[in-house]
């Protein structure tokens, strides 16, 4: 098992608190694994191996129907007399109910709880109802950069020729611990994408016309980066002589955003620190969601290289918007409490033009602002404006 320890050092802090930790993210990210982790670092604290009790909900020996009460004496028979015990739930949203289960446990059994999910609505408003204010969100992503070469260990690459497999094969640890052509690490990622879409999303959510839906990601995946609306999606396919409302389009795209299929990026005007309501763009849970539906093309590489530097963001826990300064646009601003900072994402800098550089230059203020490139020759200091190789930018501790 390769370690993610990042995450043992987000959940740490919460061990033993009374509150649900809830870990959610894609199908395959890796959140089984990180329960593994957790359960060694359970039994690296003195922790009685009966007392970890692990439940994978989706197992064969789980039953298809089973119920919130069923799970909830299951639990109960299991931590009977054992004093406390320590719940390691995995991907519990297949339970209808179960956070009535959770809450009973957490209130009248000395237990502390964790839980995994692929679904957003693990991480939202509607569990509030049961769980107000006793539990934390810890979100869990496919790979970093950091982590994927933990995983190549053993490759005698150095780090920025590696970050080339790292934008082409993406971060999901499946692909990261084998050795996969380009053909057949794509048709895994297809496995998982359809898994999402066909379980979590088209039979949960009762789609009849599929293939209108799939029209619908292929449009998100052709303009990944770019940004759109309900509106432009309707229109483009009324061009196509496909009839879709614009309530349609918004519930896909809310039912591929609880699926952590994508994420939406908002703008934010700078001037008048507001979050502004039009034209969002949505990213990817890992680019080779796109590839393994539409096949690699270089043409790709800059929405590719944005969408890697939108994720290492949002790892980071920044929240992440599109720039708006008058007339010009920053690909990111990353607001994290107190701090902020902005970020240009470009494959090299343009012979003929100021924009990446010129764009921040016009932000007045002292936060760190960055430009990205994947070419070594660009990389320096110009007026304060850091320009660096991507691989230093996903490397370095701090920014």
């Amino acid at each position: 098992m390769i370690l993610r320890p990042s995450y043992i050092e987000a959940i740490a802090p919460f061990i033993d608190q009374p509150l649900v930790k809830i870990l959610a993210g894609v199908r395959r990210c890796g959140k089984s694994t990180i329960f593994e982790m957790l359960a060694d670092e359970l039994r690296r604290r003195g922790v009685p191996e009966d007392r970890i009790i692990k439940k994978r909900y989706t197992e064969m020996d789980i039953p298809a129907d089973i119920s919130a009460k069923d799970m909830y004496y299951d639990l109960k028979l299991q931590i009977q007399g054992k004093g406390r015990c320590y719940l390691l739930l995995d991907e519990i949203q297949e339970v209808k109910g179960w956070e009535k289960t959770v809450n009973s446990l957490l209130e009248g059994a000395d237990v502390d709880i964790y839980v995994t999910g692929s679904n957003s609505k693990l991480m939202s408003s509607e569990i509030s109802t049961y769980l107000t204010g006793r539990h934390v969100s810890i979100p869990v992503y496919p790979l970093s950069f950091r982590e994927f070469l933990d995983f190549k260990a053993g490759d005698p690459r150095p780090p920025k020729e590696l970050l080339e497999d790292f934008i082409r094969f993406g971060g999901f640890p499946i692909i990261a611990l084998g050795r996969y052509d380009t053909q057949s690490a794509y048709q895994i990622v297809n496995g998982i994408y359809h898994t999402v879409v066909s379980r979590d999303i088209v039979k949960r959510h009762r789609i009849n016309k599929q293939d209108l839906f799939d029209r619908v990601v292929k449009y998100l995946m052709e303009n990944m980066g770019k940004t759109f609306s309900a509106s432009s999606i309707t229109k483009f396919l009324r061009n196509e002589h496909r009839t879709v409302s614009v309530e349609s389009i918004y519930n896909y795209l809310r039912w591929l955003e609880q699926a952590f299929i994508i994420y939406p990026c908002h703008r934010y005007d700078i001037q008048g620190k507001a979050v502004l309501a039009t034209q969002e763009k949505y990213y990817l849970a890992d680019v080779t969601l796109k590839y393994c539906l539409l096949g690699y093309d270089r043409k790709m590489l800059d929405g590719a290289l944005e969408n890697i530097v939108f994720l290492e963001l949002k790892r980071r826990g920044y929240e992440v918007y599109i720039g708006k300064n008058a007339a010009k646009e920053i690909d990111f601003i990353g607001i994290r409490r107190d701090e902020k900072i902005y970020v240009q994402v470009c494959v090299q800098l343009p012979e003929n033009s100021d924009r990446e550089i010129g764009n921040l230059m016009e932000i007045q203020d002292h936060y760190p602002k960055y430009v990205v490139t994947t070419n070594s020759l660009d990389v320096g200091n110009e007026n304060g404006i850091r320009i660096v190789h991507l691989a230093d930018f996903l490397l370095d501790e701090q920014w």
